[in-house]
């Protein structure tokens, strides 16, 4: 089945390659006189019309003014065809046809060579430019990291593991990426505008902030990131890694939509592994895609509403071999729910499985 040609047209335009090349295109052309443009094409014009008369005059028919100008619509194309390099040499006969022809491929050649050398310079721009992190990614519904440090290099080789695979931005004030190839670099200030929105900001499905040392300075700084990402962006989800349990509450003042204190959680779970043997281990394994098991977090099917906690978990055993461990509701965790709990519309759920397998990731719901 053939696709629209509009639909067509939409993916290319769509297309992450096409996007950055217009950004460079934008780039390079943004302090150029469009004028110069206009004149150069215009002079380019001319001097074919001009050659083309000059050949009619000195080689064309002088029968009548019809056969004239049709004449002179030959010579405009083969002029246009001399400057391009592909005219047909023996289009004239005279000295003075000879002359014309000789000046306009001439012309023709140091055309080419400029438009050659213009496309040359473009494409080594471009690729600078590229591998220094001065481009913009392109990207639709992607991650976008900002800074970088150790949680942003497991952050990446998790999300690079899963099975609903995004495209990942890394935004970090670095001149080589270091996130590896299979991740687009962005050098840039996490808290500048015009940076973030080069990794596509407004266009992602979420935004990760990683301070870059374990200073309150850093935490400071994942601040005003968040309070950049809501002024362009406010309908990305963003999370935040928080270096002092103190500063939550500047977190959410700033509308982070999510806030992980490490510190916090590592000491919990420390906390219950010294009780209960072991729970590090296993906590450790299910959100780390261990063997055998992977966190997911699932749309449910309408034919789910209605159902119980238990007939919901023991069919997503049999169906799916996914083990449930909450319930979403507005926005609400429901873990351990009652027995009469029963599942409505809109509804997700939490489960560990091997794989999402015909299972729908969550999908984010944009305001």
């Amino acid at each position: 089945m053939q696709r629209p040609f509009s639909r067509v047209v939409k993916i290319a335009v769509a297309a992450p390659l096409l996007r950055r090349l217009a950004f460079h295109v934008g780039r390079l052309t943004r302090n150029v006189d469009s004028s110069f443009f206009l004149r150069l094409f215009a002079g380019l014009f001319s001097i074919v019309v001009v050659a083309a008369l000059l050949v009619t005059v000195l080689e064309g028919p002088r029968d009548g003014v019809g056969e004239f100008f049709s004449t002179l619509g030959s010579n405009v194309y083969w002029g246009v065809t001399t400057v391009m390099g592909s005219g047909d040499a023996s289009h004239v006969g005279s000295p003075g046809g000879f002359v014309i022809s000789w000046l306009l491929v001439l012309f023709g050649v140091a055309i080419v060579a400029s438009i050659t050398g213009a496309l040359v310079g473009f494409v080594i721009d471009f690729i600078l430019k590229e591998g220094q992190g001065m481009g913009a990614s392109g990207y639709r519904d992607h991650i976008v990291v900002c800074g970088w440090n150790s949680t942003a290099r497991e952050l990446v080789n998790e999300l690079n593991g899963d099975d609903y695979e995004r495209k990942i931005v890394v935004i970090h004030d670095t001149d080589k990426n270091p996130a590896g190839n299979d991740v687009y670099f962005v050098s840039g200030d996490v808290t500048d505008a015009e940076d973030l929105r080069r990794t596509g900001i407004t266009e992602a499905m979420a935004a990760v902030i990683c301070p870059v040392d374990a200073s309150n300075e850093a935490d400071m700084r994942s601040i005003l990131t968040v309070m950049a990402i809501e002024a362009i962006a406010p309908d990305v989800r963003t999370v935040v890694e928080v270096n002092n349990p103190q500063h939550v509450d500047h977190f959410r003042r700033a509308n982070a939509d999510e806030i992980l204190v490490t510190s916090r959680i590592s000491s919990r779970l420390l906390a219950r592994s010294s009780l209960y043997p072991g729970l590090a281990e296993i906590v450790t394994d299910i959100v780390s895609g261990g063997e055998g098991s992977e966190l997911y977090r699932v749309t449910l099917p309408p034919e789910f509403i209605g159902l119980s906690v238990d007939e919901l978990s023991s069919k997503l055993r049999a169906d799916h071999a996914a083990t449930l461990l909450a319930i979403g509701r507005n926005g609400q965790a429901h873990v351990n729910p009652p027995t009469d709990f029963r599942l409505a519309e809109g509804d997700d759920a939490v489960v560990v499985a091997e794989s999402l397998g015909t299972l729908a990731p969550l999908e984010l719901q944009q305001d």
